[in-house]
């Protein structure tokens, strides 16, 4: 991460864009450390510094262009950003999977997905009347 302010735009883009390495970097080390606290904080810092670099990098497109380097690194960060977002996801559902077996769930209306009603049995499963 060298950084090249060979102008004005280069300088101005390239304080959100760190912003945002340095915050992806704190959420993948509380990844890592799978630390809740430290990633909900990382995490919100994560998504105001994005915000930022967002609109820097859409007014400079529009005002001109992007200097290549930037761009790329805004891309790198992109990508970074989509893996830590899928490890996250498998983590959950991996959460989950392991939540279902130990607590299964239980039926939930009168009816089940046949048309029939569901009973609960108390006692083995037979009604005596």
């Amino acid at each position: 991460m060298t950084a090249t302010a060979s102008s004005p735009l280069s300088a101005e883009l390239e304080q959100p864009l760190l912003a945002v390495e340095a915050a992806l970097n704190q959420l993948g080390d509380a990844l890592a450390r799978r630390d809740a606290a430290a990633i909900e904080q990382h995490a919100a810092e994560l998504h105001q510094h994005l915000a930022k670099a967002v609109q820097s990098f859409s007014e400079a497109a529009r005002n001109g262009s992007v200097p290549s380097a930037l761009r790329n690194r805004l891309v790198r960060a992109g990508g970074l950003l989509a893996a830590q977002r899928e490890a996250l996801a498998r983590g959950n559902a991996s959460l989950d999977r392991a939540l279902d077996v130990l607590i299964p769930s239980e039926p939930t209306g009168l009816y089940g997905a046949g048309g029939k009603a569901e009973r609960r049995s108390v006692g083995g499963g037979s009604y005596q009347a």
